[in-house]
């Protein structure tokens, strides 16, 4: 198979422009879809709401200029009853609209969560090197949270709003157009002063928004890394800074609690100034049998009902303007392509269920694109057979076990798992191949069983506890309260380091790859768990292609192959014996841990 060519160097990509407004909510509009007939409904119910809600001063006028004028009050207790009608109507048809708005957001809220988590299992972990998880947390919770309120609260009863006000102002201007100016006089300076509250609200929820996805990350770091801050004493410190980011987000959010505090009772002064003018004038207007009380007491109650829509639509501005930040956040995370490329082509699996060879051919590999990680690596490891790589720090060794597995992508060379480029390989048929030992081993919350299978129901438990028993980690499970259903808390912290390093080994056992790596996996336990360990791994590496990276080289001695990396370049192989007889870097290695006594009792 020729060689595949040489992938380019990842260059800082530029950042990507902030999506406009409009195809903000046009994809949010988008992703109704599926859910369109609740969106209708809710539409359809609006109008009716916004139709009827005029209603109510027409009658009012009706009743006053009519029945009442005419001294035929026999006919109140009918009009009453319209009246109460009315109102229940209105009831029923504002319960029915918030109930599907609601609705209509929390299923469209609960896709689009599902889609940004979906998108970001698949990001490479270079992605995950530069983003506070704290943040990408933000964007996947509140972030979708405030998209709700767009569509619960946000554009449905916008729309409402506006079509209350047209039909108000229509009726208005059929009724009698010259009260109707009178009202509409304090307008324009509602619309400025609705204005310059939009432009100075939305800047500072643009604030808020930032300072919560800082307190989320800062939050989520230093919970993580409690110990290092304990161990150098550095809570004063650390409070600080979280009191200096709390105080940011608390400013800003007062500013919009300053804001709201101004621009509704600028709007009440405006809304009684246009109502002080309509009484003066309709008043006169009575007085001078211009126009009836009827028509008077309904401009009054119009006056109260088109301005409530102006105050809700400023509001729901605000609203829909929270929205549109926190969409171009969440968008930014599903327009991000940040992943690692498969070939439409690709292999579903690695052919047949013999352990498979590996080789490297002239890997080159830099994490930024600047200095090189890895430079022109070559080696092969044969089918069924041991490798250990060893140096030190930052030689390279975990980057030839990222490669492998395709975590990162290198720029040149060829890496072949069985003969085959692992680039022509599906992601999901390579990793399935390799199992993994990490140093760190992450244990989720939960069960020892469930952190075992990751939740795969075609792992049994008697598989767990064959491997359990393989690792010589049943004793230990099995005294636990609960046994292999004891829970294991977050990260695992109820258990040791070495009882966490026991059960990573049975975690790969379990899914039985054909390739076994093991980074680092004897380093941090005690010698009783190593001794576990030892055993376990002689016996589990039959049958299987190995690549084990130690530090230590009490764990790699026994290893048909031995790789020395040093400053990202291979620089000695051979066996643990023809290694020492080289007098190159694996003999300083040798004599930095064990001495010139344990090199004396080396045998010849």
């Amino acid at each position: 198979m020729a060689t595949a060519a040489a992938l380019p160097a990842p260059a800082a990509k530029p950042t990507q422009p902030a999506p406009k407004k409009v195809d903000i909510l046009h994809r949010l509009l988008g992703s109704l879809g599926p859910y369109r007939r609740y969106f209708f409904l809710g539409l359809l119910l609006t109008v009716l709401g916004s139709a009827v809600a005029p209603l109510r001063p027409f009658l009012f006028q009706y009743v006053l200029d009519g029945p009442v004028a005419r001294g035929e009050l026999g006919q109140l207790r009918m009009w009453f009853g319209v009246l109460v009608g009315l109102l229940l109507l209105q009831t029923v048809l504002q319960y029915a609209t918030t109930l599907t708005t609601n609705l209509l957001g929390q299923l469209v809220m609960n896709d689009l969560r599902q889609q940004v988590f979906r998108h970001i299992l698949r990001l490479r972990l270079r992605y995950f090197d530069t983003n506070p998880i704290g943040t990408l947390q933000t964007r996947t919770v509140s972030d979708i949270q405030t998209l709700n309120s767009v569509l619960s609260e946000g554009l449905v009863t916008m729309l409402g709003e506006l079509l209350q006000l047209v039909f108000i102002l229509g009726v208005m201007l059929w009724v009698d157009w010259e009260l109707t100016l009178v009202v509409l006089s304090t307008v324009p300076i509602m619309l400025l002063v609705t204005r310059v509250f939009q432009v100075r609200v939305r800047a500072a929820f643009n604030r808020v928004r930032r300072y919560v996805a800082q307190l989320n990350a800062f939050l989520q770091e230093h919970i993580t890394g409690m110990l290092v801050t304990q161990i150098f004493s550095r809570e004063q410190e650390e409070y600080r800074r979280f009191v200096e980011i709390n105080r940011q987000h608390r400013k800003a959010h007062l500013d919009t609690v300053l804001y709201y505090s101004i621009f509704f009772p600028a709007v009440e002064i405006i809304a009684s100034l246009s109502l002080a003018i309509l009484v003066w004038y309709g008043s006169n207007g009575a007085l001078e049998g211009r126009l009836s009380f009827g028509v008077l007491v309904s401009f009054i109650l119009y006056s109260s009902m088109f301005f409530r829509p102006i105050r809700m639509l400023a509001d729901q501005f605000n609203t829909l303007q929270m929205g549109i930040v926190s969409g171009e956040r969440i968008y930014r995370v599903l327009d991000t392509d940040e992943f690692i490329p498969e070939k439409p082509n690709a292999l579903p699996e690695v052919p047949g269920t013999e352990p498979l060879p590996i080789a490297f051919e002239g890997v080159t590999f830099s994490y930024d694109g600047k200095r090189d990680i890895l430079h022109n690596v070559s080696f092969e490891v044969p089918a069924g057979t041991t490798t250990a790589i060893v140096g030190a720090t930052g030689a390279g060794k975990s980057s030839v076990i990222n490669l492998l597995m395709r975590l990162y992508e290198f720029q040149a060379g060829t890496i072949r798992l069985g003969g085959h480029d692992i680039r022509d390989l599906q992601l999901e048929a390579l990793r399935r191949t390799i199992g993994l030992v990490q140093q760190d081993v992450f244990l989720f919350s939960g069960s020892i069983h469930d952190n075992i299978t990751l939740f795969n129901p075609a792992i049994s438990r008697a598989a767990v506890q064959e491997a359990a028993r393989l690792v010589g980690a049943d004793r230990f499970i099995e005294q636990l309260p609960g046994g292999y259903d004891y829970k294991v808390g977050e990260r695992g912290a109820t258990l040791s380091s070495g009882q966490r390093q026991l059960i990573s080994f049975i975690r790969v056992l379990v899914y039985n790859p054909r390739v076994l790596v093991l980074d680092e996996a004897t380093s941090n336990i005690d010698s009783e768990t190593e001794q576990l360990i030892q055993r376990a791994i002689e016996t589990v590496l039959r049958g299987r292609t190995a690549i084990l990276i130690a530090h230590r080289l009490s764990t790699v001695q026994k290893a048909q192959q031995i790789l020395v990396l040093h400053k990202g370049e291979l620089v000695e192989r051979g066996s643990h014996q023809s290694l020492l007889a080289q007098n190159g870097f694996y003999k300083k290695l040798y004599l930095i841990q064990y001495g010139t006594k344990a090199l004396a009792e080396q045998p010849s």
